[in-house]
């Protein structure tokens, strides 16, 4: 029986500020004592979360407290995954050079997570392998890369004095 106490991190206040924790989170699950779990505290359930650390091994028990203050335990699992890591970002495509014109478009802006990532899921569903989807963030959307490596999908990301344009190729994997 495991006796460490969880490691606490509590993202609410850089998410009301509109920042992203996924790289406090990953440096918090690297941390982490052999066997030790990870208490999260957020403003929002963090769906897109549970899939990224439940391939670095770790399961999840969510509890909602109130409208913005969720608390997630990530337990590691009895045999743990070996750990993956998102893509560096030189494998994301620069500015989707030589890349057809975006079939779609989406403004993301203004909206809470994980809202813009599913609708960007959603959306590339319906588009044909190979079409492009372009999407405005407020912020760069880390948990979205291993969604779409997992899609077979490609990212090129930059940064605009309007926010964060994404063009999304969607590649021929479902």
């Amino acid at each position: 029986m495991n006796t460490l106490a969880p490691l606490t991190l509590d993202v609410r206040p850089e998410l009301r500020a509109g920042g992203e924790p996924f790289p406090r989170i990953m440096q918090a699950l690297a941390s982490l004592a052999p066997g030790q779990a990870l208490r999260l505290l957020a403003t929002f359930e963090p769906i897109p979360l549970y899939g990224v650390l439940g391939r670095k091994g770790f399961a999840h028990h969510a509890t909602r407290h109130g409208p913005e203050d969720w608390e997630i335990l990530f337990t590691p699992a009895e045999e743990a995954a070996a750990p993956r890591s998102l893509p560096a970002a030189g494998s994301r495509a620069g500015e989707g050079a030589g890349w057809p014109e975006p079939m779609q478009s989406l403004d993301n802006r203004g909206l809470q997570p994980p809202e813009p990532m599913m609708r960007i899921l959603s959306a590339l569903e319906n588009l044909a392998p190979g079409a492009v989807l372009e999407a405005w963030n407020d912020r760069e959307p880390l948990l979205l890369y291993p969604e779409l490596e997992a899609r077979g999908a490609v990212i090129a990301v930059s940064r605009k004095a309007e926010g964060v344009r994404l063009l999304i190729r969607r590649g021929v994997t479902p």
